[in-house]
């Protein structure tokens, strides 16, 4: 079983169209996708469009939620009710695992689940939560983090990294005897994405963060 996360699209056309071609060619099983397709720059009803057109299954993010500032504003009434629509968690059963797919945190769509956050307060949470695995968004900061049997992941972002590799992150998770975690980086047209936003009513600031991937 292969299953593609991805998530904090943030708007981001150039970077969206080359991680779906990229995860086209890896025949993957399913394609889940952890929130935020919105903010940051001025294609938010192109990647809704499409998510909605190929059925993928996704999570509200905290940008999601937003509707005012300009680049919330963009996004269409019924776009904007599909989003409104968008559940906080996914719940996932494969071979007696138990794989919940949260943006920010399962207490919060907000809270960031930082690779260093606190042991026993990770394995408290998954417990609340019923999670063998805990896949997440939102920090932007990929990792595999492995607590005895248990398995968190961030996925990153597809269009706003922060790690200081401007490529777009996705994450595709096998699932047979074990887990296997394969963090996906693929290059696409940064200087289109930021030269989209120099050219927005944005702060130009943006375009400088992608960029640099900070």
């Amino acid at each position: 079983m292969r299953i593609a996360l991805f998530s904090d699209v943030h708007a981001n056309l150039p970077a969206f169209e080359a991680f779906l071609a990229d995860m086209d060619n890896r025949k993957v099983d399913a394609v889940y996708c952890l929130g935020d397709m919105i903010g940051y720059n001025i294609w938010p009803n192109e990647i809704i469009t499409e998510t909605r057109r190929r059925g993928i299954a996704a999570l509200m993010g905290n940008h999601d939620q937003k509707t005012k500032g300009y680049a919330y504003e963009l996004v269409s009434a019924d776009n904007r009710t599909y989003l409104n629509s968008l559940p906080a968690h996914i719940k996932l059963e494969y071979q007696n695992l138990n794989i919940v797919l949260a943006h920010g945190s399962t207490r919060s769509i907000n809270e960031y689940v930082l690779e260093e956050l606190d042991e026993a307060y990770v394995l408290d949470m998954m417990a609340e939560a019923k999670a063998d695995v805990l896949c997440v968004g939102h920090s932007h900061l990929p990792y595999h983090r492995i607590i005895g049997e248990k398995h968190v992941i961030n996925i990153g972002s597809v269009g706003k990294p922060k790690d200081g590799n401007p490529e777009g992150c996705y994450v595709i998770i096998n699932i047979d005897e074990q887990i296997k975690v394969e963090f996906i980086r693929f290059p696409y047209d940064v200087e289109k994405a930021a030269t989209a936003i120099e050219a927005s009513p944005l702060p130009d600031e943006l375009a400088d963060r992608l960029r640099k991937a900070f």
